[in-house]
């Protein structure tokens, strides 16, 4: 039988919107099926009044470990302090605008347990508006690990928010580092290197607030962004150098079109 012998990971910073935070902690404890041992809240930074209060009052009722960075460090090292700190081997990602379903952890720890092989597992999303009654589209992954291997050679295999993962499997490749929009994906590429397995369920079980990614994922800035992390996934030797061209040509340039004509690039390359 499995037990609840798990940490939940997530980080909060000034610009999080404090209601959307209450949901997104109320779906990781209220109504769960399988509740977390421990959630660890990360503090990237002095945060607003209004998000201390969400906090405070969600630290009466839930098993809530505060971890708090002096400065606005950014993801990945909040990621990486935060997980330092994590008590559990399992740990279980949230982001602070999402909603878990009930079932999420029961599901995902269940599989875990009976499958001590995979050291990472993710799950589908739903990406909703306003509330979770008003779905707009569905990320739909590959399941396999060996079709996870191919897919993650030109994008991320996997919903960051979804996932649960083993904490020793993930510092023994390097933990989360800092690649700006990237911190996920460059860490799965490094665990695939390393022969873990990761898998996704073909469920969904996190719904995902829709953002206003397009005109963030365009400039100069995120091409060279884009283009740093290509040659550092082709250094490490995960991709060769037509995987690293072809994702330069579909990936990075890209970033230099109006957001427009990027929004239809992202369709195209999703279907």
């Amino acid at each position: 039988m499995f037990v609840n012998d798990f940490s939940v990971l997530i980080p909060v910073y000034s610009k999080e919107n404090p209601e959307f935070l209450r949901e997104a902690l109320n779906s990781i404890w209220e109504g769960q099926s399988l509740k977390p041992l421990e959630i660890v809240l990360v503090k990237d930074g002095p945060l607003t009044d209004d998000l201390e209060k969400v906090i405070s009052e969600f630290n009466q009722k839930a098993p809530l470990k505060i971890h708090k960075l002096e400065v606005n460090s950014g993801l990945g090292i909040a990621l990486a302090e935060g997980l330092k700190v994590c008590s559990c081997n399992l740990v279980a990602r949230m982001d602070s605008d999402d909603i878990s379903t009930s079932d999420r952890f029961e599901k995902q720890v269940r599989f875990m347990s009976e499958h001590p092989e995979i050291g990472v597992s993710g799950t589908y999303i739903a990406e909703f508006e306003t509330t979770i009654n008003n779905i707009v589209s569905y990320r739909r992954l590959p399941t396999e690990y060996s079709d996870i291997q191919h897919f993650a050679k030109r994008r991320n295999p996997l919903n960051h928010m979804t996932v649960i993962f083993k904490k020793e499997a993930v510092l023994t490749a390097g933990n989360y580092v800092t690649v700006h929009g990237y911190e996920d994906y460059y860490l799965w590429v490094r665990m695939l290197n390393n022969n873990v397995k990761i898998v996704n369920l073909p469920e969904v079980m996190v719904y995902a607030r829709i953002k206003d990614i397009y005109a963030k994922r365009r400039g100069i800035k995120l091409f060279t962004i884009e283009f740093e992390l290509q040659k550092k996934i082709l250094g490490i030797g995960f991709i060769n150098k037509l995987n690293f061209i072809s994702n330069i040509f579909f990936r990075a340039l890209p970033r230099l079109l109006p957001a427009g004509c990027l929004k239809y690039v992202y369709k195209f390359i999703r279907n």
